[in-house]
């Protein structure tokens, strides 16, 4: 059997690495973490990783063309055309993770379109390509031995007389046709130009009074578009036929890959104390705060503002969603140990009946305990908030890592006792994972109270929405799995991302992303908190030449020896590749992941992406509570529910059209 599945090409070398968890010496209720927490209502489907999107969309016995209109349909249903969310990782600095979008965002561009087609193709085995066009970007999916234009940025495609669908070069050239025969037109450039066709799509013939519009008149293969409404606009209006003349006038038309480096999936995981409250709203908050315009569709609070969501089964009110992560960690039970990454000579109340909640076991000693944060939204904000206890000449000092704890920062030196609050926002902003380490000092020091708090950023389109009549929940805690994600791009953030060189990999002939001589390698270490089940590896590359290629290769013997689990095969325009292998020795908690590029020509590495799947040490089911909140004809309602099983199902009626506010979910205490 073969348990190195490759997807797609790519090179690389990672590690990641872990403090040891101490046992547990108090009581804990239960296992400490319980992952991949999952509801879903009968009302929206799964999206939550690349497997379920396949399952939800990908049928059995479909035709290539049924496979390609499904992953059109896909990203034009959760990713509505407007400003992108940058995050200064990827490729442009841009989210061409396709799986990220739906889930995080629900919102992006052409370019980002036009790289999550890229991404589904791929992953289901079809040929893709990006081109760039004249002020647009669009991706072509191969079959049938013929190219063939979908585009979910603008949500059209063009099927010719017999039926198949156009692609990119036929439709420029029966624009360039169009444009032969009406030479006014090829005369003009700019607004004049756009201005003149926008009113030749609107208007009748001279001498009409009814019948088809102008641009029905237009070129041949722009005439059967299932998504131009009779008017010549594509389904959200802000483009048309207009537009469309321009996009493909063949002024610019060259491949080009936006490349998507996959990987990201919604696991949500829980403690006791912990809660992950998702809402039908917003407060105004976005990932580009701090660094670009906010999306339109922030303020989008009803349907009736977007009609053309509705035609692709949206069912929210908006599309930016505002969430919290809370911890409320609870330090006097010592409930908190199962879920920590470490705990050094500390006490609880729960041991030995002192105070404060947490405390030195030997006060001759520093005791020091470190806490991770995943999460499968993006933090736009956080603070910790503590009530310290400090003694004489003592102190409480606190660090933040967001490299997998290779370094730290200090975040605050605490030397008086009270309640403190410590802003996070700076250093988490961005990011999805994290780690706190608090190291106590001095006779009487500890705390008696921490909770950290986050606002979040998640798209309203895949949240499992209620509806009026019975609505059919289903809950799972998937495997209790955790992952260690590695990436970035080669460009400078100035503070907004986390750089490549703090993930400290070691670099042969390369450097900035390129090679210095034909061979090259970047190597990434990799050291999770539990035995490894997998690693995840995905490139994005950029060539000047058809014979470059990267290998994306894994080693776990300290590299002695490396196996390669894909490559990004030569293209001049660009390429990508995702792999998986899930051959890992048993009780491995450490590898190397290596991108090794092979230059002929020029070749660039613009983007990575490296997941390592794990045991959670401590995961495992414990009873989860969900607490949906909604409003009927003005009237709050609320359903709370215990799934006592990792696979529960149950209902929820509504007697009449609720108005969505929030879904909680938090372990059952």
């Amino acid at each position: 059997m073969k348990v190195c599945q490759i997807f797609f090409a790519v090179v690389g070398t990672f590690v990641v690495a872990a403090a040891p968890l101490r046992a547990a010496e108090s009581e804990s209720a239960g296992p400490g973490v319980v992952c991949h927490v999952k509801v879903l209502s009968d009302k929206v489907e799964d999206v939550s990783s690349l497997e379920a999107w396949k399952k939800t969309y990908i049928k059995d016995g479909m035709s290539d063309q049924e496979k390609a209109l499904e992953i059109w349909k896909s990203v034009a249903t959760y990713q509505h055309q407007d400003s992108p969310p940058l995050e200064f990782t990827y490729h442009e600095e841009a989210v061409y993770d396709p799986i990220k979008i739906f889930n995080v965002y629900g919102y992006a561009m052409c370019s980002n379109a036009s790289a999550h087609i890229t991404a589904l193709g791929r992953y289901t085995g079809l040929k893709v390509r990006g081109w760039g066009i004249n002020c647009h970007s669009v991706p072509e999916i191969g079959f049938d031995n013929a190219w063939h234009l979908f585009d979910s940025s603008l949500i059209n495609y063009f099927p010719k007389a017999d039926g198949k669908i156009a692609g990119v070069e036929e439709i420029i050239a029966g624009v360039k046709d169009w444009y032969e025969k009406n030479p006014d037109y090829k005369a003009l450039k700019g607004k004049e130009l756009n201005d003149k066709l926008y009113k030749y799509m609107k208007e009748l013939p001279p001498g009409w009074k009814s019948g088809p519009k102008g641009w029905s008149r237009g070129p041949d293969v722009l005439l059967r578009s299932p998504t131009m409404n009779e008017n010549g606009w594509h389904p959200a209006k802000t483009h048309g036929w207009y537009s469309t003349m321009q996009e493909y006038d063949g002024s610019a038309a060259f491949p080009y890959e936006y490349s998507p480096t996959p990987g990201y999936e919604v696991n949500i995981q829980l403690r006791s104390g912990e809660r992950i409250t998702r809402n039908w709203s917003n407060k105004g908050l976005h990932v580009n705060m701090d660094s670009g315009g906010a999306p339109g569709c922030l303020n989008v609070k009803s349907l009736d503002e977007v009609p053309h969501w509705a035609k692709f089964g949206n069912l929210a009110p908006g599309r930016v969603g505002n969430g919290t992560h809370e911890y409320d960690v609870p330090l006097a039970s010592g409930a908190f140990k199962a879920g920590a990454l470490s705990i050094e000579n500390l006490a609880c109340t729960a041991d030995d009946k002192a105070a404060p909640a947490l405390h030195l076991l030997d006060a001759a000693k520093p005791g020091e305990f470190s806490l991770r944060m995943p999460s499968s939204y993006v933090y736009l904000s956080g603070q910790a908030a503590l009530k310290a206890v400090v003694g004489d000449g003592g102190e409480i000092a606190v660090a933040l890592s967001d490299n997998h704890g290779a370094d730290w920062k200090e975040v605050a030196k605490i030397t008086s006792s009270g309640d403190q609050t410590l802003e996070l926002k700076k250093y988490v902003l961005r990011r999805y994972d994290y780690r706190l380490k608090f190291t106590l000092k001095g006779k009487g020091t500890g705390l008696d109270a921490l909770k950290i708090t986050h606002d979040i950023q998640h798209s309203q389109r895949p949240l499992p929405i209620l509806t009026q009549g019975e609505n059919k929940i289903a809950f799972e805690a998937g495997a209790q799995e955790s992952t260690i994600t590695l990436d970035g791009n080669f460009g400078k953030h100035e503070g907004k991302q986390r750089e490549y060189t703090e993930l400290h990999p070691q670099m042969d002939k390369f450097e900035g992303g390129r090679l210095a001589a034909e061979e090259g390698s970047i190597t990434f270490p990799v050291e999770t908190p539990g035995e490894i089940t997998r690693i995840r590896m995905s490139a994005g590359v950029r060539n000047w030449d058809d014979q470059s290629s990267w290998d994306l290769q894994v080693s776990f013997d300290g590299g002695k020896s490396f196996k390669t689990i894909g490559q990004v095969t030569p293209a001049k325009s660009g390429n990508s590749s995702y792999a998986v292998c899930a051959e890992v020795p048993a009780g491995t908690r450490k590898a190397l992941a290596r991108f090794a590029g092979h230059k002929k020509g020029d070749t660039v590495l613009l983007a990575f992406r490296i997941d390592a799947d794990f045991k959670e040490p401590h995961g495992g089911f414990r009873p989860v509570k969900i607490t949906y909140t909604w409003t009927e004809n003005g009237e709050e309602k609320k359903d709370v529910h215990v799934a006592s099983k990792a696979s529960d199902a149950y209902a929820i009626a509504c007697a009449a059209a609720p108005v969505m506010k929030s879904i909680a979910l938090e372990p059952a205490e």
